[in-house]
């Protein structure tokens, strides 16, 4: 299964009895499956069967789903005649004529059929079935066509997104080279300090032991990089395997942005510190792309 992008378009039309109809999908990042579907009135109790269609194949994200349609058919239109409405109209007409002998140049018939309502144009009722079945291909198009953009969006994230995530584990693997080295250097330094401040007096070398040892213990960051190493290698399965990863790698993205930050903030050493500067900076980059991810 592919991993998908949130953000995709695609637009479906099909004509049958004589009737076309037009479908246009379009969607932005959401933390869930928000659809809003815009249709005409006619097409209103379609509506929950248009959403579930469309939730088969669309899991997350913020969905806007726009639906017309034209007709070329006289059967679809139905003319209807307000007569009360218009009696009424005609009495007041025949009032004016007699109150202020008037007689205008337009017929009453004319006249009266322009006041508002009295002659409406709807579209006539259809039977859901025949809608649908008219109805179903457009948005099947549109609906795959709109899966796919975002599948090779999505595709491109992933693989923009696994080159990060090598180049994390080499930062990592810098840290952890690097990190034994400290403690030997600081070993060093510590005993040439002991040594010029003591001016030629004998150093006791359990005190330096226990002075590395504890400079050892609070810089150590080797649970922090074994964690992360398990994060990277989850990171790739997860997007290997395809689906709904968006929330998955949100959290991972969120442990592996801890450990950094426990690393950063135990680092004692210039090379380790920029490495991890570069760490939070590529993960950073990747919680910013996850958030496009379905």
């Amino acid at each position: 299964m592919n991993v998908r992008s949130m953000t995709g378009y695609g637009r479906g039309e099909h004509i049958a009895e004589e009737r076309k109809f037009t479908v246009e999908m379009k969607s932005v990042n959401h933390r869930y499956n928000d659809m809003t579907i815009k249709l005409p009135r006619t097409l209103a109790s379609l509506e929950d069967k248009i959403k579930k269609r469309i939730m088969r194949d669309v899991f997350r994200g913020k969905t806007d789903v726009y639906i017309s349609f034209e007709t070329f058919s006289a059967a679809d239109v139905d003319v209807k005649l307000n007569e009360v409405l218009a009696a009424a109209y005609l009495e007041k007409l025949n009032l004016l004529e007699e109150k202020f002998g008037l007689s205008g140049s337009e017929s009453k018939l004319e006249l009266v059929a322009k006041f508002p309502d009295v002659v409406t144009v709807e579209k006539a009722q259809q039977e859901e079935a025949v809608i649908w079945d008219a109805l179903a291909p457009a948005l099947d198009e549109a609906v795959e066509k709109f899966v796919a953009m975002r599948t090779t969006e999505g595709e491109n994230l992933k693989n923009d997104i696994l080159k990060k995530g090598e180049r994390i584990k080499a930062l990592v693997a810098e840290v952890k080279e690097r990190s034994p080295l400290v403690v030997v250097e600081y070993r060093e330094k510590l005993t040439n300090r002991l040594k010029d401040l003591m001016d030629g007096v004998d150093i006791d070398p359990q005190r330096i032991a226990t002075e590395v040892a504890v400079f050892a213990d609070r810089g150590c960051v080797d649970e922090e990089i074994t964690r992360l190493e398990s994060h990277l290698v989850q990171l790739r399965d997860i997007l290997e395997g395809g689906g709904q990863v968006g929330r998955k790698l949100d959290f991972l993205v969120q442990e592996m942005n801890r450990e950094s930050n426990t690393i950063a903030s135990k680092a004692n050493d210039i090379q380790i510190g920029k490495a991890t500067i570069e760490l939070k900076s590529e993960i950073e980059k990747i919680r910013e792309q996850i958030q496009n991810l379905e």
